[in-house]
């Protein structure tokens, strides 16, 4: 198959560049050209984050979690199966047990026997322990018939939940959920982790009220969970607005000086990442993973363990245990995106024919990788992308991820309603979403899918779309500026790491690490010579005689043997 390069777009700038202090040029125009005006909106304070007041449903929620605390009821709390899962549940025990909560705990369910959410089969699993009050994190919001179930069983539910609601709601005693209908929370992109963290916010507020803290000598600081907080926004790809902006800046401000988990640290140090330089790719390409591969593989309780660790060798030990699961992942994940290009290619399909919304489905995938395959898939191929595993009960379960222009959960929803007999059942957001089907249904829902999608999708953003901050100045591509825009976050999902296009001269280059394109350019009209890699690449097709190249790139600091130097992270090149 053919995969021709991205199309470069360059990101527009205001007609007149705003004041923001005495920094550097080029991060003036950075921050200008993702919508920032005012020095203050680089000011990262947590007395700048939205008022928990404006959560609907905060104060009932509330309520319930006084009363558990004053009548020492048991509580569980059931996760998700990710990161963002992991870490929101990781942050309630703690922040209950901080409270003086004796008897609360965690279930996640096991994504191979139970599926997703807040289902029946859960709720009787959690049923044996005979709880007053069961907390959902990071889910919840569209599970109507475990709710019922639990409410049939005696026990109240507190949703908390990020996710989009669906037609009806769940008859919960409370639910916070800043994209609940008639929510006027200021910031629709906040993180599972971030709802949690504000309803202990509120919480602690209500709990000053009452005195709760006059006995005790020291009253919960709940900044400690803030490096929790940073992780699960990074790593659940929402955007950066803001205050998510300020909960990530103060989290990785905190690991940064040391004041991280024990868990958290030793997941950095088995990534070989210094925490005291940690960046928000560190958590999004290196911690988050090694957590994801323990509910991918068999379950989530050993990086919720992690987390929860409050002993340094008991974290690196269950650190280990996540890294050779997610090397394990890693080797599953490429046989399978092996597989699936084949699959593609014995449809005799090239990029021009390919469809639009691509189904694909294989009897042998593992049911907990396909969500990596559909996004190399999507990053490959430029379209959205769901891959679906075999459940074992006759379904067929899939994982979608999507491109821009594409919101996946409304174009399933739109799928669902145009054929109601063909998808059993679906949840998910803008970008990524689950569902499943009857097996023998697969070939009609990929064909109505397609046609879904090809309602939204230009030509454009088929070959796939680039958005540029223009070029650099031969002397501005040094190690002082790297050093900045590193520092000059936290970059993430629509405040995106700053990304540079320019034509370069190669003087040389070698393939190192068996896939990885390792290059020395010099710029044009200049002297300057400089390192580049491009991962998992090859110029290998390239017209014999190649010397020149077009990349857009990141400027990266590359740190070896205790020496820094400058480096680009080339994510898209052709020959010139």
């Amino acid at each position: 198959m053919n995969h021709p390069g991205h199309i470069i777009h360059r990101r527009p700038l205001p007609e007149t560049l705003p004041t923001l202090g005495e920094i550097h040029p080029v991060l003036t125009r950075l921050y200008a050209a993702r919508q920032v005006t005012e020095p203050a909106q680089l000011e990262y304070s947590l007395k700048h984050l939205l008022p928990y007041q404006d959560l609907k449903g905060i104060d009932a929620a509330v309520a319930l979690l006084v009363t558990a605390l004053q009548q020492q009821q048991r509580v569980i709390v059931v996760g998700d199966f990710d990161v963002d899962g992991a870490t929101r549940t990781t942050l309630a025990l703690e922040a209950l047990r901080m409270f003086g909560l004796q008897q609360v705990d965690y279930l996640v369910p096991n994504r191979f026997k139970y599926g997703y959410g807040l289902t029946p089969e859960i709720v009787a699993v959690a049923a044996e322990s005979q709880p007053d009050l069961i907390i959902t994190v990071d889910n919840g919001i569209s599970s109507l018939a475990g709710v019922q179930a639990a409410n049939e069983c005696g026990i109240q539910i507190l949703i908390t939940d990020h996710h989009l609601a669906g037609d009806s709601l769940p008859a919960a005693a409370a639910i916070v959920n800043p994209n609940q209908p008639g929510d006027q929370f200021g910031s629709k992109a906040l993180p599972g982790v971030g709802v949690i963290f504000y309803v202990m916010l509120a919480l602690r507020a209500r709990l000053r009220e009452l005195d709760w803290f006059a006995n005790t000598k020291n009253e919960p600081n709940l900044a400690t969970l803030l490096d929790l907080v940073a992780l699960g926004t990074v790593a659940d790809v929402v955007p950066f607005d803001y205050n998510n902006r300020i909960l990530v800046s103060q989290g990785m401000a905190r690991v940064r000086a040391g004041h991280c988990r024990p868990g958290i640290r030793a997941l950095l140090e088995v990534a070989g990442r210094d925490p005291a330089r940690l960046v928000t790719t560190d958590f999004g390409f290196c911690v988050a993973p090694r957590i994801n591969a323990a509910g991918r593989l068999e379950d989530m309780s050993v990086g919720i363990e992690c987390l929860l660790s409050q002993d340094i060798g008991r974290a690196r030990e269950l650190a280990d245990q996540l890294d050779s699961l997610n090397r394990a992942r890693r080797g599953i994940e490429d046989e399978m995106k092996q597989q699936a290009l084949d699959l593609i290619d014995s449809m005799q399909l090239e990029d021009d024919s390919l469809p639009v919304g691509l189904c694909l489905f294989d009897e042998n995938w593992h049911e907990g990788v396909v969500g990596i395959v559909a996004s190399r898939l999507k990053d490959r191929l430029h379209r959205p992308v769901i891959a679906f595993a075999k459940t074992g009960s006759g379904d067929v379960k899939g994982s979608a991820r999507s491109v821009k222009g594409v919101h996946i959960r409304d174009a399933l929803e739109a799928v669902a309603a145009q054929h109601p007999e063909l998808i059993s059942r679906f949840g998910g957001h803008a970008m990524a979403a689950g569902l499943s089907l009857p097996e023998k249904n697969f070939s009609a829902f990929a064909a109505a899918f397609d046609e879904e999608v090809r309602r939204h999708l230009s030509e454009d953003e088929l070959h796939g779309v680039l958005l540029s901050d223009g070029s650099l100045a031969a002397d501005d591509i040094d190690l002082d500026l790297a050093e900045l825009i590193r520092a000059g976050g936290p970059w993430g999902q629509a405040f995106e790491e700053p990304l540079f296009d320019g034509e370069f001269e190669i003087l040389n280059r070698r393939i190192v690490g068996d896939h990885h394109l390792k290059l020395t350019l010099r710029a044009p009209d200049s002297k300057r010579v400089v390192d580049a890699i491009a991962f998992h690449a090859s110029d290998a097709d390239w017209p014999a005689g190649t010397s020149r190249l077009a990349a857009a790139y990141r400027l990266d600091v590359n740190e070896f043997r205790g020496q820094r130097s400058v480096q680009l992270i080339i994510q898209d090149m052709q020959p010139r």
